[in-house]
């Protein structure tokens, strides 16, 4: 008999919404809630770095993730945890070179600085990659937990997709900045709060720690030390640290909804400050996720539920153990429910909430400059409304993808954050790049980390290749025989789940090229964005740096001895928004920055500067 969510982990998942609901309009409301785009964007850019930095943790910390990692620990063990060195090194990079200038410009939208520092039409190329890449990741974000679910549990995928987006778009177009912001707070904790009950119940089922590590050890799941070279490898040291970490920093050192998060800081320290907070919470999130998942191996050890049919996918081996381990227990399946939907809640209100700060930023004001600040919220919450609806709307359709809406969302943020990444990263580092050079970096890393995905989509690697470490279905018992009957095919056959079989058109690219870890297609994206840019530039005429406004380049950081205070800079110019769009408007003539004591630079007024 299949097990089922009961009433008392309904109840527990309706609170988690409600509470969420509730912080979201309390916080949007008080104080009179938003007086201005400003506001509804950036929270009036006066946050505290804890809670900024627990919301960036959470920002794409989703479902996918809350199922999905625990199984990859499961089935390649703890090197998994290489994943956090990855990101510490993505918060060191991010802090250090791209924070500073989106923080000093007072950008709400991140493409802002590609005008600046190119054209209106590189703006407008980032701005469109970005939407669409949003909206699909978001849709499918959405979708996919609950798919899931519905098949380990029977959980009714319709009311999942309704009550979990029409929630959030509720409470991000009433709140703005600040209700995703504190919302994701909370979803940290109950994200936190679900890991550690499986953990401390699957424990005490094996026998304690000593017990668990034991069996870990033996079956080779302790396994940090994996050093290979080998591409081929899903995760070794060398893929968490050079791809893991690129990848991590086209989502936080460029990506829309980590940027906005920054500006939302009071003072350039405060934000630095939130990424450090951030890496703690990542750390936490996935140290927690990665232990489920070696505690789950010894409690199926020798009756993996894939193999002998009880799951289908990978990925429900943890719902499947939370309604086995707490069965006798009903409402606490109910809190890794919640768990699993903070992170889609918490990943759909930042996509939302950036998403409508693009289009605000990047469509609307250049063409309507004069709109009121009353129109622009009206106009924001309307984006807010429209983009929650889309999403929702692209989670149904996944609905047609049949079995590849999980890594269809990986493959989506990949082959488009890579190129981007690397336009943002040839404009601050490579004076001489132009516009011609980036949009052909950006095109070449397009091609290359879609052709690489299509590739290993289409001939997916063996599981050997992958390094997927071996399990056992001896110990079932035979009445489960028969459970293969129980689920319906969710996912086609794929890389995660059988080795592929051997074709005669296999071609030869499909056990070098595509096999490689789809922790490198950023990195494929970024470094052909930016050796093809820097090629182009210096072919078609460099751009010389004295024909640069500054400030647009990192160098020139090294000039300056303060940061900028967004909110000192709105009494004097009603948002430093409007400052980044006089650069353009007027020559891009730069601003002139001067030291405070507080160290902090204060956007006086527009003038030349030297050469």
């Amino acid at each position: 008999m299949r097990a089922t969510f009961g009433a008392w982990d309904y109840a527990v998942f309706a609170l988690m919404l409600l509470v969420s609901t509730g912080i979201g309009l309390w916080v949007g409301l008080a104080r009179g809630g938003q007086r201005s785009a400003e506001d509804f964007f950036t929270g009036g850019r006066s946050l505290a770095a804890l809670p900024v930095g627990l919301s960036l943790a959470a920002s794409f910390m989703s479902a996918v993730q809350v199922l999905g990692v625990p199984s990859e620990a499961y089935r390649y063990g703890l090197k998994f945890l290489w994943m956090c060195l990855g990101q510490l090194l993505n918060s060191l990079l991010t802090a250090t070179f791209y924070l500073p200038i989106f923080y000093r410009l007072g950008l709400t939208s991140t493409y802002q600085y590609l005008e600046l520092r190119f054209s209106r039409a590189v703006r407008l190329c980032g701005t469109v990659q970005y939407l669409v890449a949003t909206v699909l990741y978001t849709g499918i974000v959405i979708y996919a937990p609950a798919l899931i679910l519905n098949q380990v549990s029977g959980l009714d995928i319709w009311a999942s997709l309704l009550s979990t987006g029409a929630i959030c778009t509720f409470y991000t177009t009433v709140g703005g900045m600040k209700a995703v912001i504190w919302t994701d707070v909370f979803q940290v904790v109950v994200m936190l709060a679900g890991f550690w009950v499986v953990l401390a119940r699957g424990i005490m089922i094996v026998g304690g720690p000593r017990q668990v590590l034991q069996l870990a050890q033996n079956h080779s799941r302790i396994n940090l030390m994996d050093f290979d070279l080998d591409p081929r490898s899903r995760y070794t040291f060398w893929t968490f640290v050079v791809g893991g970490t690129i990848v991590w920093l086209s989502m936080y050192g460029v990506n829309q909804a980590q940027v906005q998060r920054y500006v939302a800081c009071r003072t350039e320290k405060q934000a630095k400050l939130a990424l450090l907070i951030n890496q703690l919470g990542l750390f936490l999130i996935v140290f927690s996720a990665a232990a489920c998942g070696i505690v789950m191996f010894t409690l199926y050890l020798d009756c993996d539920p894939l193999l002998k049919g009880r799951i289908s996918a990978p990925d429900q081996y943890m719902p499947l153990l939370v309604l086995d381990i707490f069965e006798d227990l009903p409402g606490v399946p109910g809190l890794f429910l919640a768990c699993a939907y903070s992170g889609t809640l918490s990943t759909a209100s930042t996509s939302i909430n950036a998403m409508a700060a693009v289009t605000v930023e990047d469509l609307i004001k250049p063409r309507l400059p004069s709109l009121s600040s009353r129109r622009l919220i009206i106009i924001s919450k309307g984006l807010s409304i429209i983009y929650g609806s889309a999403c929702l709307i692209v989670a149904a359709l996944s609905s047609l993808l049949g079995g590849g809406v999980l890594q269809g969302s990986f493959t989506v943020m990949g082959v488009l954050s890579g190129p981007l990444l690397g336009a943002f990263t040839l404009g601050m580092f490579l004076p001489a790049c132009n516009t011609w050079g980036v949009f052909s970096g950006i095109a070449a890393g397009l091609a290359l980390s879609l052709w690489v995905a299509v590739g290993s989509t289409l001939y997916p690697p063996s599981e050997q290749s992958m390094g997927v470490l071996p399990s056992s279905a001896t110990g079932c018992a035979e009445s489960s025989a028969n459970a293969s009957g129980l689920l319906g095919p969710l996912f086609a056959p794929n890389a995660s789940s059988e080795a592929p079989r051997m074709d005669p058109g296999r071609p030869t690219l499909a056990d070098s090229f595509y096999a490689i870890s789809y922790l490198y297609y950023g990195a494929l994206g970024t470094l052909s964005t930016i050796l093809c840019g820097a090629l182009v530039s210096y072919l078609t005429g460099p751009t010389k740096r004295n024909e640069l406004t500054p400030g647009l380049l990192w160098c020139n950081l090294m000039q300056q001895t303060a940061s900028v205070t967004p909110k000192e800079v709105a009494t004097l110019d009603d948002s430093l928004v409007k400052g980044a769009e006089e650069l353009s408007l007027r020559a891009k003539r730069p601003p002139d920055f001067l030291s405070t004591d507080d160290d902090h630079l204060l956007f006086l007024r527009q003038k030349e500067v030297g050469k």
